[in-house]
C-alpha cells in the first residue's frame, strides 16, 4: 500500500499573498544591450558563478513541493545559454507533476533555432520582446540586434504552434509613435501585446524621467481611437488585459510605475547566481545556491521559509529629476526579466 502523500504546504507571506509563479534568470548575458536594460559595455558573471542545471533544477523542484505552479526562463536572453534545451526539457517533463505551466521570455534573436524543441518540451507560450519594427530603430535600441532574426524567430515560433505575446517598452519619444501600428500588426498575426512602463533599474544608456510613458495616460489616447473592453484575462503575471475590438486582439498593460500590481504580487525570481530576489523593486533576498550546496531539500526548504517572512509589501519605484540614480542599483538583466 502506497503511503499517502504529505500536503503541500503553501508559500504564503506576511502579507497573505501566495507565492505560485517563479521567474529563473538563466544566465545574466545577452546577444543585444537594450538601452532601458543594460549600459552598453557591460560586465557579466564569470560562468563559474552561474547554477548549474542541476543546482536550477533542485529549486525548482523545491518550488514545486511547495505549491509553484508557473516558471518561466529569463535572462539575459535565456537562449543564449549553452545547452539550454536540456533544462527545458527537463522542467517540462515537471508538467502536470506539481508543474502546471513552462513559459519563456526571449529577445527573439535565437528563437528560429530552438522553436520546435520548446513545444516538444511542453512551452506553449513565448514572451518576445520587442519594442520597434524599424530597423534603424531597432538597431538603435538594441545597439546590435538585427531585426529580421527576431521576425524570423516569431515566425518560427508560430509554425512550430506556439502561442506568442509581444512585450513592448512603451518610451516617450523613442517609439510611441509606433504603439498603434505595433498593436495592429500583432493582433493581426494572432498575436497579443503588452506595453511595459519602464523602470529604474540600474545605469543604462536612456534618460528614464524624459522617456518615462505613463501607462495609464497612453490607455486614455488609444481608448479615443478604439473600442476598449477590460478582460478578467489573467496568465500569472502583473499585466491588466484589455480587449480590443476593432483588432479582435487583446492589449495588455504593465503599470509598475503609475499603477502597480504589489497587493496582488504572486511572484519571486531566481537569479543565475542563486539570490532568490523577492521584489524586483527592493534588495531583500535569500541565497538559495549556499542553501541547496549546505542542506540540500530540507536547507531549500527552510530558506523558502524565511524567504516569504521577509517578502517586502511593495517597492518604492520613484522617478524624478531630484532622484536621478537608479531606484534599484543592480540591471534588469542581473534579476531577470
Amino acid at each position: 500500500m502506497t503511503a499517502p502523500s504529505s500536503p503541500v504546504r503553501p508559500l504564503i507571506d506576511g502579507f497573505g499573498r501566495r507565492v505560485s509563479y517563479l521567474r529563473i534568470s538563466v544566465t545574466d548575458r545577452c546577444d543585444f544591450r537594450c538601452v532601458y536594460c543594460m549600459s552598453e559595455n557591460m560586465t557579466f558573471l564569470p560562468r563559474k558563478e552561474v547554477l548549474s542545471f542541476e543546482e536550477i533544477e533542485a529549486i525548482a523542484g523545491a518550488f514545486i513541493a511547495r505549491g509553484t505552479t508557473k516558471i518561466r526562463l529569463t535572462g539575459g536572453e535565456p537562449l543564449v545559454r549553452r545547452d539550454i534545451m536540456k533544462l527545458v526539457r527537463s522542467l517540462g517533463g515537471k508538467i502536470g507533476a506539481g508543474l502546471e505551466e513552462l513559459t519563456i521570455t526571449t529577445n527573439g534573436s535565437q528563437l528560429a533555432h530552438h522553436a520546435e524543441g520548446l513545444f516538444a518540451a511542453g512551452i506553449r507560450r513565448v514572451n518576445v520582446s520587442l519594442d520597434t519594427r524599424d530597423p534603424e530603430r531597432f538597431s538603435a535600441i538594441t545597439r546590435r540586434g538585427r531585426i529580421g532574426d527576431v521576425l524570423a524567430g516569431i515566425e518560427a515560433a508560430q509554425a512550430a504552434g506556439l502561442s506568442i505575446k509581444i512585450n513592448m517598452v512603451a518610451m516617450r519619444g523613442v517609439n510611441d509613435d509606433e504603439i498603434e501600428p505595433m498593436m495592429e500588426w500583432a493582433h493581426g498575426k494572432g498575436m497579443g501585446l503588452t506595453l511595459i512602463e519602464g523602470m529604474p533599474l540600474g545605469e543604462v544608456g536612456i534618460d528614464r524621467v524624459d522617456s518615462y510613458l505613463p501607462l495609464r495616460e497612453l490607455h486614455e489616447t488609444l481608448a479615443r481611437r478604439y473600442t476598449l473592453s477590460r478582460l478578467d484575462k489573467r496568465t500569472g503575471g502583473p499585466a491588466r488585459y484589455v480587449h480590443v475590438a476593432e483588432t479582435g486582439g487583446v492589449l495588455g498593460f504593465i503599470t509598475p510605475m503609475s499603477h502597480n500590481f504589489c497587493e496582488s504580487c504572486n511572484r519571486v525570481r531566481l537569479t543565475a547566481t542563486g539570490q532568490l530576489f523577492l521584489c524586483l523593486g527592493q534588495d531583500d533576498q535569500v541565497n538559495l545556491r549556499d542553501a541547496w550546496r549546505a542542506g540540500g531539500m530540507d536547507g531549500l526548504d527552510a530558506a523558502l521559509d524565511h524567504a516569504m517572512r521577509i517578502k517586502p509589501k511593495g517597492h518604492d519605484f520613484v522617478l524624478d529629476r531630484t532622484r536621478p540614480e537608479p531606484a534599484v542599483a543592480r540591471h534588469m538583466s542581473v534579476t531577470g526579466g
